[in-house]
Order: structure tokens, then sequence, then C-alpha cells
């Protein structure tokens, strides 16, 4: 009897500017942005539906800073770049498109149905460094230069609002998942705040709430939107815990010294768990019960024989000429990974946590450390109705430094890497054998083309494809099934 096998579709090589490939929320179309230019393709043909090219003049007040900030000779090719897209979006129906040119202080707003609609937003004298929309695709965010305020543009009304001093422009925000709430973390006379913004009325500042950190790192809400997590920058490893009325109610900083703070926290997809990584080879997982750290997890250079350790195969993809599937090397017995020591009394040294990422059900929490670039360690979750013993199950292990992984956001045992070669790296475990039912696997996977070097993936929302990009071009891969002999 055949067994059904998991392959690839790999289509053409087209252009891109600055990795701006992205599906649409329904996974019908892939938004590209080309230097000036917007194209949209149907994700089942790739055939274009829809092209714009856009006039991004620099605005009067762009023009009058660039002339008096900038007093370096300016190359020709540098005057060009600067009216490329620099952001571009969906909105969550798929029926507006945002394109940005950040240099030039001007965000387009297009519609995916009508050709003549086009709503072109100018920043003033206080510059573009960011825009993006709101969760209800009728509003978009824009962040000025030098952190001076938050404009809210509505498409309905016209009109902004104006959210004074954010403390960042790339972090320090979040949406309630409802898309009710604004979080935003602001700066106001030396300390740090936090601002609810209401986006059922208006955003209207519903509570503003001094913070009991001395340099805020970041925040995070959780999925439940009842609590938000705000730590200290890297200088102190201490983390608050908030909640939306602005209580504290704890605070968290391990019982031994890390050293330097925290880098990244990531919540459990229930809100039931925080996990907190900072410099060190830790991570903490707080329960949302009492607050408290419940386990703490650790990585070392020696993997226990009880983890499944897998190898990428040495010239494997020379060895196929980009044109092949190969299975990873299933290593036994202890192993060990190669650990760059670094020293914390330089500043800003490449070690702890530098990604944690839950998968789409909580039950699997990737990890990745920087003083270990080649390696991914996957730890084991329980669910609600399992004895809680989180344990580290898999460690891939790379040739080159791993500089994506990404989980499938709609099966939980899906996962992909990219190390900056020609090909991509898989993981899953649901992998189905006729005899030992389902299984664990690790696959290299080949880009059936010359010159490509995959630095960046991202999944499309239905788990089924995901786009591939080297540094100007990208191409898509859709999973087909194949039958598979014995």
């Amino acid at each position: 009897m055949p067994n059904t096998a998991l392959a690839y579709d790999f289509t053409e090589i087209y252009n891109q500017t600055h990795s701006h490939v992205s599906f649409s929320p329904g996974a019908q179309f892939i938004l590209t942005a080309v230097q000036d230019r917007l194209i949209v393709r149907r994700a089942d043909t790739f055939q274009i539906a829809r092209t714009w090219l856009l006039d991004n003049t620099a605005t009067e007040s762009a023009t009058i800073l660039g002339g008096t900030s900038r007093l370096t000779v300016r190359t020709k090719k540098a005057n060009e770049t600067e009216g490329w897209i620099t952001h571009v979006g969906w909105s969550a129906d798929s029926e507006h498109i945002l394109a940005a040119c950040t240099k030039r202080g001007v965000v387009h707003v297009l519609k995916m149905r009508d050709d003549i609609w086009h709503a072109r937003i100018e920043a003033g004298a206080e510059g573009l460094v960011k825009a993006e929309w709101a969760p209800d695709g009728r509003h978009i965010l824009c962040f000025s230069e030098w952190g001076l305020r938050v404009t809210l543009w509505s498409l309905i009304k016209g009109s902004a609002i104006y959210m004074q001093f954010p403390k960042f422009t790339d972090r320090g925000y979040a949406f309630r998942k409802d898309g009710r709430y604004f979080i935003l973390a602001e700066r106001h006379k030396s300390k740090d705040t936090l601002s609810v913004y209401d986006a059922a009325d208006s955003y209207k500042l519903a509570r503003h709430v001094a913070l009991p950190s001395s340099s805020l790192g970041s925040l995070s809400l959780s999925p439940t939107g009842n609590h938000i997590a705000v730590w200290e920058s890297q200088l102190e490893y201490k983390l608050y815990i908030v909640t939306m009325a602005g209580h504290l109610q704890a605070t968290f900083t391990p019982d031994q010294d890390p050293g330097l703070g925290i880098r990244t926290v990531a919540w459990h997809p229930a809100g039931t768990f925080l996990a907190v990584g900072g410099y060190d080879d830790k991570i903490h997982i707080l329960s949302s019960l009492s607050w408290s750290c419940v386990k703490t997890l650790e990585v070392s250079p020696r993997i226990p024989s009880s983890v499944t350790a897998w190898n990428e195969p040495v010239g494997w993809l020379e060895d196929s000429y980009g044109h092949a599937f190969q299975a990873y090397d299933k290593l036994q017995n202890i192993t060990s990974i190669a650990f760059i020591r670094t020293s914390p009394e330089k500043p800003d040294p490449k070690s702890g946590v530098i990604q944690l990422e839950w998968n789409v059900d909580g039950t699997l929490l990737l990890t990745r450390f920087e003083n270990a670039p080649t390696a991914v360690h996957i730890f084991a979750f329980p669910s609600s109705s399992e004895p809680f013993n989180p344990h580290l199950r898999s460690v891939l292990l790379h040739n080159q430094p791993v500089l994506q992984a990404r989980w499938n956001p709609v099966r939980a045992g899906s996962l992909i890497i990219c190390c900056g070669t020609g090909g991509v790296y898989t993981w899953t475990s649901e992998w189905e054998d006729s005899e030992l039912g389902i299984i664990e696997m690790a696959e290299c996977v080949g880009v059936p083309t010359e010159n490509f070097h995959v630095r960046n993936i991202k999944w499309g929302p239905d788990g089924k494809g995901f786009v591939l990009l080297d540094q100007t071009t990208f191409c898509c891969a859709f999973e087909v099934l194949e039958d598979v002999a014995e």
C-alpha cells in the first residue's frame, strides 16, 4: 500500500525590494513591492491581478528637512532609492493596501476593487519612520521621527488623532486581540507611562498609568487581553505584570543574578504561561495563577541521550545541485553543541535568547540562543490534562547560523527554518508512517534554482505555503501530497 508523503512545489523567481512580500489575510493574493511599484498576484496562478506605480514625490516638509539636515554630498543612486517603498501591508479584510515611503514622508492607500479611489497621507515636519494598519482596517498608525507622536489616520472620517511622546517606534505598543484597545508606552516628564486608548470610542484616552519601571525596555499584551508584561531595559532583569486597569499584580526577578536584563518574552497562546529569556542560558516560565516561576529551562553544550538530535548532512546541497529532499542525520547518544563564549563585561554581548515562540496550540516552545547560532531548541509543554513537566524534546543542528525559524500558523507540529543557503529546512511532528504511526521528521529541501539564498521565510495565513526571500528576489513553495510506494 502506498504512503502519503509531503513535498513542495516551487514557483518561479520574482523581483522584490526590502523583503516586502506578503500574503493577503485570506491567502488569495500575494503583494509585492518593487522599488516604487506595487504588484498583486493571484496566489493560485501567480498571474498579476493589480499593479500601481506610486508617486512618491517628497512632501514640502520632507524637502525642507532633507535639504537642511543632510550636509554630505548625495549620490544619484541614493536619491533614486529615497523614493522606494519602505512599508506595505494589507488591511484585515484584504480590501485596502498600504504603501509608505518614509524618506519622502508619504503613505499611499489603495483599493483592490476600485481603480480610481486613492488616498495619500503626507507627514508634516515631524517626519515619518513607520506606518501600519490598525486591526479594523480603516485606521492607519504613523510613527514620527524623534519619538514625537503617533498619528492615527481615519479613512472613514479623513481626520487624525494624535498620541504624544511614544517611548519607541519599533516596540512598546500593542492592540488587544479583539482590536478594542490600543496600548502605548509613553514617556512624560522623564517617567514611563502606559496609555490605553479605546478604539470603539474614537481612540479616546481611557486611562493613563504611571509604570514602576525606571527605564522601560518594552511591553507585551497577553492573548486574553487582561494583563500586560512590562520589563526594564537590558541593565536590569526585572519584569512587572500590570492589569489593563493599571494595577501592579506582580514583580519577577530571578533568585540568582543573571547579569544583564531581559531580551525577549512570549505569552502562551492561552495566556496561562509567560516565557522570559535574558542574556544567559535560562528561560523562566511564569504561571498566570501566581505569577511566580514554575519552571526554569536551561540549555547546555551537551544534549542528553533522551533528546532527539538532528544534524544537517554535510554537503547535501552541493551533491544534489539544489534539486532534492534530504533527511537530517539522526544523532545517537550524547551530542555536543558549539557554544560561543562571550564576556558579559563587553557591551551588547552576543549571548542569550534571541527568539522565543510558541506553536499555535502552545504544546511546543521554540528557542534560539545567540551564542549557539546553528542550533534550534524545541521544548515540549503539556496540555492542561497532562502532568506539568516541560522538557527539551528536540534539537536541530545546522552547518550555517540560523537566520529565521517560523511555526506554521495553522498546524501545531510544522516548522520551517532558513540559514542563508540555497535550501529551506523543515521539521514536523506529524509525519505518518504505516508501521510506527505519527513520528518526528526533519528534512532539507533544496530550492530548484541557482544563485538563490534563503534569508527570510514567511508562512501564508492558511499554513499551506510560504514565501522564500533572497536579497532582491523571492519565490513561493506550496505543500503537495505525493504517493510513495513501499
